[in-house]
């Protein structure tokens, strides 16, 4: 069965309750607070914010549909040629409190011109303030289950999509321990339906609550020093870096005159930039900021 765009829609829209339910029973100290907003050119959304919990310092679980008049760059940086567009979609970032529970991100999303032209895309990716190489290894794992349910190609053909993406060039060094990345997934470029490329999509949305609820829960009780502090703020200015210099989703909201509180909804509450910053040459810090510039980077 073809699924409507509407269909599409309200799948998502129900992802957002199931997982705003999930992450703020998890904290158990915040509840996500929603504000419905309309797009001048079409269309609108619901952003849900949770803020100062027990885990979660900030978080965010947007849902958006948008229609209208897609602008020239627009166009051009997707190759299309039709003016009209429909996009609807979840988009999600976690920024934890301890900094020893990870950044999670996660983007769901299906994009369409006509009944002929249209795509999903997506992906989940985890950014940790340090890295634990078994977490990241059960995390990877569990993207890899979600994967193979479909296509036992999906998983090293994303994750390789993942390191690509995910990679901060000017700092010559991964966002985090990366994930999976997808990007214009339709029935010509998969030899698949629409409705199996969707039912993969609906996979991966569905994988997020469990792996980040496991994850806040056996990290959110570690004690942690100012020194720890200060290193999160480090990792949150790399973060803050990546999507406002390269993240092709806040350009496309920004250039489609999308809800500025909303598109950067996935900045932390905090950050810091200090000047030629030094840490403990045998500390955990240095040991993170080496995996990131040698493990999760674009190979040739």
């Amino acid at each position: 069965m073809a699924h409507t765009r509407d269909e599409i829609a309200d799948w998502f829209r129900v992802l957002q309750d199931a997982i705003c339910n999930e992450v703020s029973n998890a904290d158990g100290g915040a509840s996500f607070t929603s504000e419905s907003w309309s797009r001048p050119g079409g269309g609108g959304g619901d952003t849900r914010v949770i803020q100062n919990g027990k885990i979660i310092s900030k978080g965010g679980v947007n849902f958006s549909a948008v229609y209208g008049e897609l602008p020239d760059n627009n166009k051009s940086a997707l190759n299309v040629d039709s003016n009209s567009f429909f996009a609807t979609g979840v988009s999600i970032v976690m920024h934890p409190d301890n900094p020893f529970v990870p950044i999670i991100h996660m983007n769901v999303r299906y994009f369409e011109m006509n009944e002929d032209v249209w795509w999903f895309g997506g992906g989940i990716d985890l950014t940790p303030h340090y890295v634990d190489e078994e977490q990241a290894s059960w995390f990877h794992a569990q993207l890899k289950k979600a994967c193979d349910a479909h296509d036992m190609d999906y998983h090293p053909r994303f994750a390789k999509w993942a390191n690509d993406y995910f990679y901060i060039k000017h700092r010559k060094e991964s966002r985090g321990v990366s994930g999976i990345f997808f990007d214009r997934l339709n029935e010509k470029t998969e030899g698949k339906p629409k409705a199996d490329i969707f039912s993969f999509v609906q996979e991966v949305g569905n994988a997020f609550a469990p792996i980040y609820t496991h994850l806040m829960r056996i990290n959110a009780e570690r004690s942690f020093t100012e020194l720890n502090k200060a290193w999160q703020m480090h990792r949150r200015s790399r973060y803050v870096e990546f999507n406002l210099v390269l993240d092709k989703g806040t350009k496309f909201g920004l250039d489609t005159d999308g809800r500025i509180d909303s598109i950067l909804m996935s900045l932390p509450p905090e950050t810091g930039w200090k000047y030629n910053q030094e840490w403990p040459a045998d500390g955990e810090e240095l040991k993170t900021q080496h995996i990131l510039q040698t493990t999760y980077v674009p190979q040739a």
